[in-house]
């Protein structure tokens, strides 16, 4: 048995430090009986092979989805395809286990299944259509972006202090070809989409993807955006910082870029947040994408004082990809695999790759004019209207005799419904270039900006050297000045003063 001895100092009277007299402390012994099992060191075989269990228990959880219907949300009339996958997977499991061999049943249910799935999507109803572009695993800007480019570096900030996380931007390249990408990001979950605010951008991202749009104007880099928005975010913060403001201001600026913009609905489109990123040369939408002025939900609320009247809103609005090429609004429609492409994203990058290549090879080698004025001609040409006045509000018959008249042409070959109406035509554009002749004259004397003098000459050397004159001249008076005060004071003669200036 072991003696601990302890030592202990305490003090006399007179204070000097004396030692303490040693004590025996008896320790108590611990006796192992036979029934208790001695305890393995952390290091043995058994113990690794648990640890290696469990982390591959922990590890699962980020491998590859073995059983995708798991992490896949469901729509309602997905439901049979779902039960129709179910029930291919169970008797190619149970084939296996018994040796059975199945195939040709197996194929006959895997056609079925295809066809199935074909006709259920060909003809899904605005409302489906607005339940796919929404579902939670389609993919999103960044999936799109980080599938389709060979490499790409994310920027970030507005300039103003602020980095808006709703509005993704970077430069990336496809196939060798440089683009500035941009375009809203979602979440996956309620955290991501907290952090994204669900997609919804605010002023300082707009102004952010201003900021980007401009320095890819000024080095050359075709813009591709991205459009997946319900809309620009409807906060009390973002009226104050002139969400309004930020919006048109991108309108403004895109309209006047040097460069080719091409713009891909990828999920939903919504009102002016999607706009503020979409004036674009050509407008792609993904075949199960939406793109509207305002959401289902708030149109019923507006117009049928119900939002249980969304789907009467939904027909209404014409929103699908079909029905948006149709009035022009879009230019072509990026297919997407069967099922959509949340049930085979992979599937869908390649499609998407190869839309947005094809679109750009048609303005490779236009100049910087013809795709400035290419983007004006196109959203020029939307909303085409007839305006004119029918005596006692006939409409209907005076648009069908204007229809069957002969018609006449105007001298420059303009098509009018009567001679009448063609010299009027004429007329009209003789008065609108006499006034801009009139404007062209006045250019002299109309709003001439006041220049000080020194400043007439063109160029930045130029203004630079007249500066340093400027300056010289001013040194010059200065001295002068000085002489002047100093021979005022000494009483010296003007004329010497001037000489020593």
């Amino acid at each position: 048995m072991q003696v601990f001895k302890s030592k202990s100092v305490v003090s006399d009277v007179a204070g000097a430090p004396r030692v303490a007299p040693r004590r025996h402390v008896p320790v108590r012994t611990v006796t192992h009986t036979a029934q208790a099992a001695p305890r393995l060191p952390p290091d043995t075989p058994k113990d690794r092979e648990g640890g290696r269990e469990w982390l591959g228990t922990i590890l699962s959880r980020f491998g590859p989805v073995k059983d995708k219907s798991q992490n896949t949300a469901v729509l309602e009339f997905e439901k049979p395809l779902l039960e129709l996958d179910k029930r291919i997977k169970e008797v190619r499991k149970v084939a296996e286990e018994n040796g059975v061999d199945v195939t040709a049943s197996i194929a006959e249910l895997e056609t079925r299944a295809r066809q199935l799935r074909k006709e259920t999507y060909s003809r899904l109803t605005p409302v489906q259509r607005l339940q796919v572009a929404r579902h939670p695993n389609r993919p999103t800007c960044l999936d799109i972006i980080l599938n389709i480019t060979d490499k790409f570096v994310e920027l970030h900030g507005d300039r103003g202090g602020l980095d808006d996380p709703a509005i993704v931007c970077g430069i990336g390249s496809i196939n060798g070809t440089p683009f500035m990408m941009i375009g809203h990001q979602k979440g996956r979950n309620t955290k991501e989409n907290i952090r994204r605010n669900f997609g919804m951008p605010q002023p300082n991202g707009y102004r952010k993807a201003l900021r980007f749009m401009r320095h890819a104007d000024k080095f050359g880099l075709p813009i591709i955006t991205f459009v997946d928005t319900p809309g620009a975010y409807a906060g009390k913060t973002a009226e104050e910082l002139g969400q309004g403001e930020a919006i048109a201001v991108n309108l403004r600026e895109m309209f006047g870029l040097r460069v080719p913009i091409i713009s891909v609905v990828i999920g939903e489109g919504g009102s002016g947040g999607a706009l503020a990123i979409g004036c674009a040369n050509r407008n792609l939408i993904m075949e199960n994408a939406v793109y509207y002025v305002a959401s289902p939900e708030a149109c019923a609320a507006i117009l049928w004082k119900s939002r249980g009247a969304a789907g009467e809103a939904t027909e209404a609005l014409r929103i699908t990809s079909a029905e948006l090429v149709k009035f022009g609004v879009m230019d072509h429609i990026v297919p997407e695999p069967l099922g959509g492409a949340h049930a085979d994203p992979l599937s869908a990058f390649p499609m998407i790759k190869e839309s947005i290549l094809n679109t750009y090879a048609h303005y490779a080698t236009m100049s910087e004019e013809e795709i400035k004025l290419d983007r004006y001609a196109k959203f020029r040409k939307l909303g085409q209207f007839q305006e004119f006045v029918v005596k006692g509000g006939d409409w209907r018959n005076a648009v069908a005799e204007r229809n069957a008249a002969a018609g006449a042409t105007t001298k420059a070959g303009a098509w009018a419904g009567s001679e009448a109406e063609a010299r009027y035509i004429e007329q009209l554009v003789d008065a609108d270039e006499k006034w801009e002749k009139l404007l062209a004259e006045g250019a002299e004397w109309l709003n001439r900006p006041v220049q000080p003098p020194g400043l007439g000459r063109s160029g930045i050397m130029d203004v630079a050297v007249t500066m340093v004159e400027a300056r010289r001249r001013k040194q010059q008076q200065a001295g002068a000045t000085v002489h002047q005060k100093a021979a005022a004071t000494n009483n010296v003669p003007p004329s010497v003063v001037n000489a020593t200036a």
